[in-house]
């Protein structure tokens, strides 16, 4: 473990309630930015108490929960409201695979929080002092695009290969990765992109964690105490257009897409829970640029396990890796000519409880200093077609380049 160089073993927190703050992005002083929102309620952070950082590795889930357990374990917390996001909370993100980069989890010394009408703000250290800014956020000007790891056309080919692959009986489906890539002419604060994404998406869970920025649609788990809550989603259409909702509730290609990914969520929680609720059918859910199939699944842990325990059963699930999870991943290795690095990983936060909110890392960006890399991945079954796959790989850009374009 390593920790911030201003900070001790030793933690003392508080937590205290406040009046409600407003908006909570409007908060955050620096581009350090630690946030996770949704319909203006959730939690931001900044400042380092603590950073765990961890080289990767199949027990990257499990280690940091119990590294993360013994820091807190170790803290001095006062805590009169002990609602979930109180005390001490780590904010995290990690790695796609065992091999990617990036598995960080870093509690702030302060969070200000807002929940269900509670707001609080969390300090480890000293007074916190006035929440006014400090460095007023300033757009990160014109921009300059390339490509990624593919053009579209050699995107579209490697896509036309996974269905080859599919129709021969190798696997399932396959989600199928691009990325691109955005120059800016100043450094890209992640405060202007988390203010635009959460006035336009205010549904989904915008986040930011070391660079990473987004505003995904897809829970990955919700833990509040022996309660777990997940949202599938697996199966787009454009937005915009009521015949493309019809279409999509009677397409046989998406329904097949989304009954893989909730199969899977099924086995990996089954064992975790002595109570589990999975609708029979899905519904839409709408967002202002695509419409996908959902399917919230709600269980009851039958034994004491973390959120973090949760997030390491279900990931990666089929909704960005495919089915069988073995050989899809693989293709994805043979495919993408890239790492995703923390793309379609899980970002969210946990506290001293083992309570917090895990995404998967969709619609976002890494940023590093003035450039961004921007991803967007597309479910690949028999029925699919490149061209139309491409289409659905710009949409699902188009959120990361509105963050970025304003």
């Amino acid at each position: 473990m390593k920790l911030a160089a201003t900070t001790t073993d030793h933690l003392t927190v508080h937590t205290a309630p406040v009046a409600d703050p407003g908006d909570l992005v409007a908060h955050l002083p620096g581009p350090q930015a630690l946030a996770w929102i949704r319909h203006g309620q959730g939690i931001i952070g900044w400042g380092e108490a603590a950073r765990i950082t961890l080289p990767g590795g199949t027990d990257r889930f499990t280690t940091a929960d119990r590294l993360l357990r013994d820091l807190f374990a170790g803290a001095d917390v006062h805590d009169p409201l002990r609602l979930p996001g109180t005390g001490p909370v780590a904010f995290g993100t990690f790695g796609f695979t065992p091999d990617s980069p990036g598995t960080t989890l870093i509690v702030p010394r302060r969070v200000l929080g807002r929940r269900d009408g509670t707001a609080w703000i969390t300090t480890i250290g000293d007074d916190p002092g006035p929440l006014d800014l400090l460095r007023p956020p300033a757009p990160p000007g014109p921009l300059t695009w390339t490509d990624g790891a593919h053009t579209a056309a050699t995107w579209q080919d490697a896509v036309a290969t996974a269905v080859t692959r599919i129709r021969a009986g190798h696997l399932g489906k396959v989600v199928l990765a691009r990325d691109l890539h955005a120059t800016a002419t100043a450094p890209i604060d992640p405060r202007v992109l988390l203010r635009r994404l959460a006035d336009r998406f205010p549904g989904c869970y915008t986040f930011a964690c070391d660079g990473l920025v987004g505003a995904t649609p897809e829970l990955l788990v919700r833990r509040t105490g022996g309660t777990v809550e997940s949202l599938v989603l697996a199966g787009t259409a454009p937005a915009g257009d009521p015949d493309r909702a019809r279409a999509l509730r009677t397409s046989a290609k998406d329904h097949h897409e989304h009954a893989y990914a909730i199969e899977m969520v099924r086995q990996a929680l089954t064992p975790l829970c002595d109570d589990l609720h999975i609708p029979a059918a899905p519904e839409i859910l709408t967002l202002p640029n695509v419409l996908h199939l959902a399917s919230p699944v709600r269980g009851h842990l039958a034994a004491h396990h973390s959120v973090l325990d949760v997030v390491a059963a279900l990931h990666p699930t089929p909704a960005v890796g495919g089915t069988p999870t073995p050989t899809a991943l693989d293709l994805i290795a043979d495919l993408e000519n890239m790492d995703r690095g923390r793309y379609a990983a899980p970002v969210g936060w946990i506290d001293a409880r083992g309570d917090g909110e895990w995404g998967i890392a969709l619609r976002c960006a890494e940023l590093d200093g003035d450039r961004a890399r921007l991803f967007a991945g597309c479910g690949i079954v028999a029925d699919s077609r490149p061209a139309d796959e491409l289409a659905e790989a710009h949409n699902k850009f188009r959120a990361m380049r509105y963050a970025l374009e304003g």
